[in-house]
């Protein structure tokens, strides 16, 4: 009975060993998640941004810098912008930029530009690998920036347009723009307003009756250019466009019509090497055929001996006859001879 009881009392000790050690390791894990995150909690709640416990254990468990978050509602709470850690959570989780979103945000609170947390989001997402962010988006939108036309890194350091009178005019263009945030998503950006401008120059310069008139008043391209309303569907809007630089380039009118005179030459030499290949094909034909008629003479001439000989035999040609033959051939040779040697005279 005694040992019954006894092992009884051990296995109860025992048990109540391994309750103590749980509890003890779940102590443990508190003290220590209250010591992780109490600097944290405390941080926030002092700047009257508070976050619950739970809430930080959350974002632990899912793999959010609890630090981060606090942070970025503590500048914004202090700000004067309530923004939730939910809020702030979910767009670190979509991989945004949490702090340049919230940076934003105030500036442009404090310009008085209408800016909204979803925009705001929407926008950082909708720059990001592009070079641009939205802070630099609303810190354009708040100080208009310069863009130069055509870019410095584009390999030209000029616009060329040609006058009617067929003058070449180089031109240099300052356009100055600031964000515009409603249409900041979605919309083209820098390299547009670029290539509409440039579009927009050359277009102005060719139609002018010459470029004295472009020298004369380079502001009306600015003028033209600016009434055409280059900004629509872009993420800026167009303050000013100012010609910074104009100069007179080449004789582009000249320079084709010479090519033209050039051009027309070879096509009057080539057509002329046709006639003269025609004209010494059609000579050499002649030649052949004078070749073909003189054999043809030499074959007829070598028929006349034997048909003297024939008119011999057949009675039809006398002795006589055949003297007088040979005393007009004499006679015909001698006055050639005399012809020609009169026409070598």
């Amino acid at each position: 009975m005694t040992t019954i009881l006894s092992t009884s009392f051990l296995a109860l000790a025992g048990w109540q060993l391994g309750a103590a050690a749980i509890l003890g390791l779940i102590l443990l894990i508190g003290v220590f998640i209250l010591i992780s995150f109490f600097s944290i909690w405390l941080r926030a709640l002092l700047s009257g941004a508070a976050v619950g416990f739970p809430t930080l254990v959350a974002m632990r468990l899912r793999g959010v810098p609890a630090s981060l978050i606090v942070d970025a509602r503590i500048t914004s709470v202090k700000a004067g912008i309530e923004i939730s850690a939910n809020d702030l959570e979910a767009h670190y989780l979509a991989e945004g930029n949490v702090i340049q979103t919230v940076q934003a945000l105030i500036a442009a609170d404090k310009a008085n530009i209408a800016l909204d947390w979803q925009r705001a989001c929407a926008i950082d997402l909708a720059t990001k690998g592009t070079g641009k962010s939205v802070l630099e988006a609303v810190r354009t939108s708040i100080n208009p920036k310069v863009i130069e036309c055509p870019a410095t890194d584009g390999g030209r350091a000029t616009i060329d347009g040609v006058a009617k009178d067929g003058i070449q005019v180089k031109a240099r263009a300052r356009v100055t723009v600031r964000s515009n945030l409603d249409n900041y998503v979605g919309s083209a950006l820098e390299e547009t307003i670029i290539a509409r401008v440039g579009e927009g120059i050359v277009t102005t310069i060719g139609s002018a009756d010459s470029y004295k008139t472009v020298l004369e008043s380079p502001d009306s391209i600015s003028k033209v250019v600016l009434e055409r309303g280059l900004d629509v569907g872009t993420a800026f809007e167009i303050l000013s466009i100012d010609i910074a630089d104009v100069d007179v380039g080449e004789n582009i009118g000249a320079k084709l019509q010479e090519s033209q005179a050039e051009a027309d030459k070879n096509v009057a030499q080539a057509k002329a090497e046709m006639r003269r290949a025609a004209a010494v094909a059609l000579e050499q034909e002649m030649k052949a055929k004078v070749e073909e008629m003189s054999a043809k003479v030499v074959e007829a001439e070598a028929q006349v001996p034997l048909a003297l000989a024939e008119a011999f035999r057949s009675g039809n040609l006398g002795v006589m006859d055949y003297y007088r033959l040979n005393n007009i051939k004499a006679d015909t040779d001698m006055r050639d001879s005399i012809s020609k040697g009169e026409e070598k005279q």
